[in-house]
């Protein structure tokens, strides 16, 4: 490393720039050509499509989780209902509450529904009851009683002319309800699983049912029989149907007969004939969970030209472009507990993020859309820029992302370890190795091949040079030095150990050992520019260390738990560190000061990394929040300078309307620059203040009012401040006062000087008149006889 000049100045500051939160758990997810509307707890979250981002959240009073929600096709109105057993209209676009009542249920509400007009609601309860709401009038129109078990589905038909309701429970029976007279006109009996979706054609004369049952059905309504059974061989978890007016030649939909799309537990998009019962298209999504894994709760709704998937915790949004079924973009909803989250690609475009699943996911920064990518088997550990990936299935994985498409793929894979990998690091001068840490207690280096190949079906097979018995418990962290000559572990028995690399096909060297934790250490760096390498630990310290004795430099102390993860940033003169108390901190090693706390996060800081430019920075933590901070440095400094040259020219201004005596600009000018002394100063040059006060507005009225409040304080400035009290309460309502900001605070403080105030006028009242009564004696007494 070279030797540089030690802890040079320097300083960042960070601000959010982008989060990724979750904002789906499971649940009723409905969509519409802009938004996704989904459920999570107590909220429905609407996310929108183009940029990813959660632009509204609607939320219970009463923090009770939402148990169902409808969306009027209009857009227009969304209703919820609770666990509270409360329905609530929302206008969803204000995330205002606009109405709520009583749901008369005796148990939650499980499914619900608009008209196609937007004014009837059906609510379909676990009770087995479906009830019809007005929600235009405001009451109650239909109780409809019948079903067993619970209404998990309910579906106006199309046509309201003829106002008819289609309602699923556990029975399995698709039941048909005529809401003129509120009987059950039918039962539908077809599928022997609960009934997941229904979808009718555009003239209402057919509707196509779909179930876990492995089949879908297609019903002749107007006969209320069955014109075909369709085995599609795997349990279907919602069908669409393809708009008969398009052609759909290219996927091999060549008759004008039914149609209809599944997606079932196989993970994969089919096109089917109804009239044949044949599968024309099928299609896996490029991010579908592998065979058998499957979709457990899928809804799919067309617009043109976009068909919309959802399934599970991971709603992906595929577009289908040339008549072919292509992925659009894909939103995780939740990522369960992150582990640890690194920059990937040119410009550090996208984020790598490791979960406590085996799958890894990649996000596009720019719109949050995620590509998952599957291969291990385990628990994902840690990632670094070059995409290696350790899991706990013992393995190390490298992947590559094509700069272009940004496509990843996995080229290379090593299995040797014994435990579970629980750090690796790649070289920093080019890509020729990776050293890998486990719960072995060995390191691991791995050689990579000069060309790696650029698919998944060339996979290369690494094999590891040097293994080392590097600790006596679990490795922790590894990293390498930025000249690729020097490596250091860092490991629960407290020690971190430096190790020379030497040239290729040699031994690990143990050059030194760093004693001094009196917990297990959690993360090892080296310093970019000195000769240096700080290490965090659980006992709640980051040590920094000297690489030429191995001596202690200093310790930074401030994190009420264990320090997960540190990096350096600002050229080496600062570190950043993140802890199991969900705080980030930025230290300045100059001069031991943490500068700056970052809380964005509810629990364990996992993962903590930035860019090349250091310009942003990507945290990670437990709670399933991904933060992305931008460097506010220079940003900062620029408006402290702009504010610094107003407030210059502010106080010109002020002095020159002092001079020229136009009190009440210069009152008001001062007020805005919050200097109350300069105020007194007005106010005393003010002959009868009276009417300036009154003519302030009511901001600049509550700084007066905080200002008296400090110069009643004081005997010299309290008459001032006695005599703008005087004209405020004579000329302002009692009501009017109390709506100022801090107003019964700052009144109430008025109180005990006043007193004191009374008490000291009152005793140099009598002081006065027994000067008074002196006086006159003392002219008695010194009178000339007469």
């Amino acid at each position: 490393l070279a030797k540089l000049p030690l802890f040079f100045s320097s300083s960042c500051s960070y601000a959010v720039s982008s989060t990724i939160e979750p904002f789906y758990k499971g649940g009723k997810v409905q969509v519409n050509e802009k938004f996704i509307f989904c459920t999570c707890g107590t909220r429905v979250n609407v996310l929108q499509i183009v940029t990813g981002k959660i632009v509204h959240s609607i939320e219970q009073d009463d923090q009770e989780d939402i148990t169902s929600f409808a969306l009027s096709l209009d857009d227009e109105i969304l209703v919820t209902a609770s666990k509270a057993l409360l329905l609530k209209q929302w206008d969803w676009k204000q995330a205002q509450c606009t109405r709520s009542w009583r749901a008369i249920h005796n148990v939650p509400i499980a499914s619900m529904t608009f008209d196609p007009t937007s004014t009837l609601l059906a609510t379909g309860g676990c009770d087995g009851t479906i009830k019809l709401w007005d929600v235009v009038k405001q009451y109650c129109t239909h109780n409809l009683k019948g079903s067993s078990g619970v209404v998990h589905l309910v579906e106006f038909h199309p046509d309201i002319s003829l106002l008819q309701l289609f309602s699923s429970a556990s029975d399995c029976g698709i039941r048909m309800w005529d809401l003129r007279s509120s009987q059950c006109l039918c039962v539908l009996q077809s599928h022997y699983s609960p009934v997941t979706s229904l979808a009718f054609t555009s003239d209402g004369a057919s509707m196509v049912s779909s179930g876990r049952d492995k089949i879908c059905t297609v019903w002749d309504l107007k006969s209320r029989t069955t014109r075909r059974t369709v085995p599609v061989y795997e349990a279907v978890e919602s069908v669409v149907l393809l708009p008969e007016d398009e052609d759909f030649s290219e996927i091999g939909v060549k008759t004008k007969e039914i149609h209809f799309i599944t997606a079932g537990s196989k993970g994969v998009l089919r096109v089917w004939d109804a009239s044949s019962a044949r599968c024309v298209f099928a299609q896996t999504l490029p991010s579908a969970p592998p065979a058998g894994d499957g979709w457990s709760s899928v809804c799919l709704k067309m617009f043109s030209p976009m068909l919309m998937v959802y399934f599970d915790q991971e709603p992906c949004v595929a577009g289908v472009h040339s008549l072919m079924f292509s992925l659009h973009a894909q939103f995780v909803g939740f990522n369960d507990e992150v582990l640890d989250v690194k920059f990937l690609g040119k410009g550090d475009t996208h984020i790598v993020v490791a979960t406590n699943s085996s799958q890894l996911k990649v996000f596009d920064l720019a719109t949050s859309s995620c590509k998952i990518l599957y291969g291990h088997t385990g628990e994902s550990s840690d990632q670094q820029r070059a995409a290696p990936l350790c899991l706990s299935d013992k393995s190390v994985r490298v992947w590559r992302q094509d700069p272009d498409s940004g496509q990843v793929c996995c080229v290379a894979q090593g299995c040797s370890h014994g435990n579970a990998v629980g750090s690796i690091t790649c070289s920093r001068m080019k890509e020729s190795f990776v050293v890998s840490g486990s719960q072995d207690c060995t390191i691991k280096v791995w050689d990579l091949p000069e060309t790696i190949p650029e698919t998944d079906g060339d996979m290369f097979q690494l094999t590891a040079r040097v293994t080392e018995k590097a600790h006596d418990k679990d490795v922790n962290s590894v990293a390498v030095s930025p000249n690729d000559k020097l490596l250091v572990s860092g490991s629960q028995d407290r020690l971190a150990k430096l190790w020379s690399l030497g040239a290729p096909g040699a031994d690990l060297a143990l050059l030194g050992v760093f004693r001094g934790h009196r917990r297990g250490v959690w993360c090892v760096q080296f310093s970019p520019m000195d000769q240096v390498l700080a290490s965090s630990s659980a006992d709640g310290s980051v040590k920094l260390w000297s690489l030429q004795d191995f001596s202690c430099l200093k310790t930074f102390e401030g994190h009420d738990a264990s320090v997960l993860k540190l990096i350096f940033v600002s050229r080496g003169t600062q570190l950043l560190t993140s802890g199991s108390d969900g705080l980030v901190k930025l230290w300045t090693i100059k001069t031991n000061e943490c500068v700056k706390t970052l809380d964005a996060h509810q629990d364990k800081v996992w993962g903590l990394h930035a860019t090349r430019k250091d310009d942003r920075v990507v945290t990670a933590s437990a709670d399933s929040n991904i933060t992305v901070w931008t460097d506010v440095t220079e940003v900062e400094q620029a408006e402290e300078q702009a504010k610094q040259e107003d407030q210059i020219l502010k106080k010109q201004e002020l002095s020159n309307l002092l001079h020229e005596k136009k009190f009440l600009k210069a009152l008001g000018l001062a007020i805005s620059l919050d200097q109350p002394h300069t105020v007194l100063k007005v106010i005393k040059g003010i002959l009868s203040c009276r009417k300036t006060v009154l003519k302030l507005r009511q901001d600049q009225k509550e700084s007066m009012l905080r200002y008296c409040a400090v110069w009643n304080t004081n005997a010299r400035s309290c008459l001032d401040a006695q005599a703008v009290i005087q004209v405020m309460l004579t000329h302002l309502s009692p009501e009017e006062l109390l709506q100022y900001q801090g107003a019964r605070a700052h009144l109430e403080g008025l109180i005990p000087y006043t007193e004191r105030h009374m008490q000291r006028i009152g005793r140099l009242l009598q002081a006065s008149m027994f000067l008074d009564y002196m006086w006159q004696k003392m002219r008695v007494t010194g009178a000339p006889a007469r």
